[in-house]
């Protein structure tokens, strides 16, 4: 599942955003000191941060920046200023987007699910056990084979894969077809999914997706 880090130096509200990631099926680590944050950012393999604005110790766009030189994780700014300029800059220096405080959990999560898909679809090569997975050209392959997927194959695979480790419900992949222009009725997404299983079968990965009936789908990791 992805992992999210959460750079806030209130602690009360880094707990409840923390809970919100978990309930929603994330991962989520809350920083608690903030004399080290680059070279702990650094040490950490994330999905994603929640970068707050104003931090103790360093201001949060000269970490953007400082993160920037270093690594390319997708950042959210989280800021309770509403002010344009804040916005401008977050962005020129390398923010994937922008909330202000309070925000709307729906919305935060919503555009976390949005920036992860962006990173996920932007990387070239993706890995998943023995094959590597590669969007751009619609293919997976390992040492032995190369198998194409059709496009809606390949959304509906990215989006497990997004997601490993935690039961994605039929609406969930619809609504993420439908997000990609893809409108598919019921029927189609369960030919969809088992000619997605039947391919991954050729690369020996055919028990990875595990139908949990009544609530959706899994991909284990």
């Amino acid at each position: 599942m992805p992992k999210i880090k959460i750079v806030e130096d209130d602690l009360s509200l880094a707990k409840e955003l923390k809970e919100l990631l978990e309930n929603a099926g994330l991962e989520a680590t809350i920083t608690t000191d903030f004399s080290n944050i680059l070279e702990e950012l650094k040490r950490e393999q994330n999905d994603l941060i929640l970068l707050d604005i104003n931090l103790p110790k360093l201001n949060g766009e000269t970490l953007l920046q400082q993160i920037r030189k270093e690594q390319n994780t997708p950042i959210i700014m989280v800021t309770s200023k509403n002010n344009e300029l804040d916005e401008v800059l977050s962005m020129s220096y390398g923010a994937d987007d922008y909330i202000t405080k309070p925000y709307n959990p729906t919305i935060l999560l919503l555009r976390i699910e949005a920036v992860l898909k962006r990173s996920m679809n932007n990387q070239e090569t993706l890995n998943y056990y023995n094959i590597k997975v590669i969007p751009q050209k619609g293919i997976l392959k390992s040492d032995k084979n190369e198998i194409i997927l059709t496009k809606n194959e390949m959304i509906i695979f990215l989006y497990l894969l997004q997601n490993k480790g935690r039961i994605v419900t039929r609406d969930e992949i619809m609504t993420d077809l439908w997000n990609n222009n893809e409108y598919i009725n019921d029927n189609a997404l369960t030919v969809n999914i088992s000619r997605l299983r039947s391919k991954l079968k050729e690369m020996n990965l055919e028990e990875k997706i595990e139908t949990r009936k009544g609530q959706g789908y899994i991909l284990h990791e």
